[in-house]
């Protein structure tokens, strides 16, 4: 299903954006609907999609470990597109999730056309691993 670029404005990665931005970012985008227990992310395995939750909440699991719970407005699966690593971590819905989904392709180019959204992608990489580091969930030192 098609995503309207005002739909995106409720979503904090996207809401400094201009509303050409968000119109530019919508089209790149489908609305997908995760049902409880079904996975979003598989820890280990390529990267081929990137979401961000407008509804619900999931598990971040690690090496069956939970490491967080995420719910809307949090994004996820940008850490392996953007890096070319495995997948770091699994998703798994805890609720029914409703989210907005973007191809490794369109997300590529969502983000060569806005680095507003590059910077913001970066800080949260950062922010995620240095707080996975702290509190020893990752093998990175």
């Amino acid at each position: 299903m098609a995503v309207e670029g005002s739909r995106l404005k409720a979503l904090p990665l996207f809401a400094r954006l201009s509303d050409r931005e968000r119109q530019q970012v919508a089209r790149r985008c489908h609305a997908v609907v995760i049902e409880r227990g079904n996975t979003l992310l598989d820890e280990g395995y390529s990267a081929y999609e990137f979401f961000v939750i407008e509804d619900g909440t999931a598990a971040v699991v690690r090496g069956g470990k939970h490491l967080r719970d995420i719910g809307p407005g949090d994004f996820l699966g940008e850490i392996a597109l953007l890096r070319g690593d495995p997948r770091t971590a699994s998703v798994i819905a805890t609720s029914p999730v409703r989210a907005i989904a973007m191809s490794a392709h369109d997300f590529h180019e969502m983000i060569e056309s806005s680095p507003k959204i590059a910077r913001l992608m970066e800080e949260s990489i950062e922010e995620r691993l240095s707080r996975d580091r702290l509190f020893g969930l990752t093998d990175d030192a």
